[in-house]
């Protein structure tokens, strides 16, 4: 009897990519036959809603190859929800997430099945060298620094969501119930040790990138309120100490006063400073406590991560989606 072939799933979340998800098949295809001729394979495509021709190619590849699989949603539900559902769908032995611009190069796929079978649970991929402006690639390093300062887990920097993971850790992921899933910081917290596999990132193969300053700020903002409790006991540190400070400027202005009554001015200047300084200081930390109320609240109300329109070459019951 022939032995069972291990699985190996490919997810690949995708929003108005017309122009690559035909080559992105291809090339997944041609590299896996090809080069890992002693695996079974699926491609899970899920679509994020797209609104150009995305979702006609992805259902002609599906018609023409029942190795693809795809997931349509409902609406857009953002780029941190939609991954992760497409990730708990996976039923392979071991699940490789790339995205579909080309700026994960799927070429590395064999390089991560290899580490896998030597015994490593998680391969990530990890970018040493970016086509990103200066400016930006500045700004996320500063990012994952400061997010490892004030955080308990160890966030992996230039780790954008690329590699092979084990089924275990899939398993692990498909039981975490959070409506608003930080995937990297899932990786660093409930990961398993991990190899690594350094990278260039290429530009996008064609098309535009979907990512602009409000969802990186969100993407951020989820991360800081996801995993740090520091910023928010810093607002009442910075409260105990502008407030102490204060009440010993007030005493030795008190004594000044009362010594040199005659010359020695109150003046406006320092009450405008102080108002400006705590006015600012107030304004700060009432943001980032939003930011924190609007965190929980996303979970309270514990919404799916994504409500499907369709599903195309799933022929096993659907996993859990929450």
């Amino acid at each position: 009897m022939e032995e069972k072939k291990k699985l190996i799933s490919v997810v690949i979340p995708c929003y108005n990519e017309e122009e690559n998800v035909q080559a992105m098949t291809d090339t997944v295809t041609r590299i896996i036959t090809s080069e890992l001729p002693e695996y079974d394979y699926e491609i899970i495509f899920i679509d994020n809603h797209s609104q150009d021709g995305t979702k006609r190619i992805i259902r002609r590849i599906c018609e023409e190859d029942r190795h693809v699989k795809a997931i349509f949603n409902a609406r857009n539900f953002g780029q941190m929800r939609s991954p992760v559902h497409g990730f708990k769908q996976a039923m392979g032995d071991c699940v490789i997430r790339l995205n579909a611009d080309f700026q994960d190069p799927p070429e590395l796929i064999p390089t991560l099945v290899h580490k896998w079978e030597e015994g490593n649970k998680i391969v990530l991929c990890i970018k040493n060298k970016t086509e990103e402006g200066p400016l930006m690639a500045f700004v996320r390093r500063q990012y994952y620094k400061f997010l490892r300062k004030i955080t308990d887990i160890g966030h992996i920097e230039n780790f954008t969501g690329f590699g092979l993971f084990d089924k275990a850790f899939v398993d692990v992921v498909r039981n975490i119930h959070d409506p608003m899933p930080y995937f990297r910081g899932m990786v660093a917290e409930f990961g398993f040790d991990y190899a690594v596999v350094p990278y260039e990132r290429p530009n996008r193969r064609a098309g535009k990138s979907k990512n602009h300053f409000y969802s990186l700020y969100d993407v951020a903002m989820n991360g800081i309120t996801s995993y740090s409790k520091v910023i928010m006991r810093l607002a009442t540190f910075m409260g105990f100490t502008i407030g102490g400070l204060s009440f010993l400027v007030a005493i030795i202005y008190t004594i000044l006063k009362l010594i040199h009554w005659d010359w020695f001015r109150s003046g406006i200047a320092p009450l405008i400073i102080g108002v400006f300084f705590l006015g600012g200081i107030n304004l700060f930390f009432t943001g980032l406590l939003g930011e924190y109320i609007l965190a929980i609240n996303s979970r309270v109300l514990d919404r799916p991560l994504v409500v499907e329109e369709e599903r195309l070459n799933f022929d096993e019951p659907e996993k859990e989606s929450a």
